[in-house]
């Protein structure tokens, strides 16, 4: 089969898929399977202290129960520390970072201080001119704005130096920071489409930098950022909205179909005929049927897969 574009499932074994990673991971893969991009399997598995024995192989088998397939993996970040390396060793070299010895505290007493802003924990810069030393890595930041059109959320533009600030591109123990890595995969992993949630999209600006300072600015993939699932107080689906881990459904006995009924709902779809996998909504699956609103799970959505 020829591919035309490459996208990633990338989840984070910090914890059990929920309803929410379901919908984005399921809106990647008809997309995907849609337009004929090759689908990598990437578990970013480098956020060792919050890591959960076995969660990679229960988010596999969550993407399996569905009917979520892919072409290549999984590859774990954690098996590429070295390419990490290289990179920030690049930027440190190029003087686009340097080494920052201030704890979280450091940088939210500057922010709060007085005439320190809109009070927002946005890194003063304490470190800025250190070449050597210990601790984590900051990238830094220029006076500039960063713009691009997403493909879903639309014409986007940042003030990255004052929105933003400097960002940690190598953690204190010495590990590649989220921004740093992905920006090293995609491109290792020729990754042109790039479909997530929208609580990353101020994370395009800051790794569209990387990209341009690792000399790779040609190779900035499309990204598509989407709404997020909340619960009725309007906060990202969690624990305290109740058990909404696929695993949980599964092991209850709720049907595959049912949970993709649901989130096909989610996506604006009126579910026709029988559904037995996520294939069987693929030529249903419109992106611009999908509202530009976060979506809410009620109590309605649970009873209505919990039911008997």
């Amino acid at each position: 089969m020829r591919f035309v574009g490459i996208t990633r499932l990338a989840p984070s074994p910090t914890g059990a898929l929920h309803l929410g990673n379901a919908r984005t991971f399921l809106v990647n893969w008809w997309m995907a399977r849609q337009a004929g991009w090759r689908i990598v399997l990437r578990v970013e598995d480098i956020d060792g202290p919050r890591i959960k024995e076995g969660a990679d192989e229960l988010a596999m088998e969550d993407l399996r129960w569905l009917g979520i397939d892919w072409d290549e993996g999984p590859v774990y970040q954690t098996q590429r520390t070295e390419r990490y390396g290289e990179a920030i060793e690049r930027l440190i070299e190029g003087g686009y970072s340097y080494f920052c010895r201030c704890t979280r505290k450091d940088i939210e007493l500057a922010a709060s201080a007085p005439n320190a802003g809109d009070g927002s924990a946005v890194y003063p810069g304490t470190c800025r001119d250190e070449k050597h030393g210990t601790g984590a890595v900051r990238f830094r930041v220029g006076e500039e704005i960063v713009e691009f059109e997403d493909g879903f959320a639309g014409r986007q533009r940042f003030n990255v130096a004052k929105e933003l600030g400097d960002f940690v591109i190598r953690k204190s123990d010495g590990t590649a920071a989220y921004q740093l890595a992905v920006v090293v995969d995609d491109v290792e992993m020729g990754v042109t489409e790039v479909v997530r949630g929208d609580d990353l999209l101020d994370s395009t600006p800051r790794q569209m930098l990387l990209y341009r300072a690792l000399g790779w600015g040609e190779k900035v993939p499309r990204y598509w950022h989407l709404p997020l699932v909340v619960g009725v107080d309007g906060r990202r689906l969690a624990k305290r909205h109740g058990d909404t881990r696929l695993a949980s459904y599964r092991e209850a006995g709720v049907p595959a179909s049912r949970v993709l009924e649901l989130l096909a709902r989610w996506c604006g779809m009126e579910v026709q005929g029988r559904v037995g996998c996520a294939g069987d909504l693929l030529r249903q699956f419109e992106l611009g049927r999908m509202s530009r609103e976060k979506i809410v799970f009620t109590a309605d959505d649970e009873a209505y897969l919990r039911m008997r």
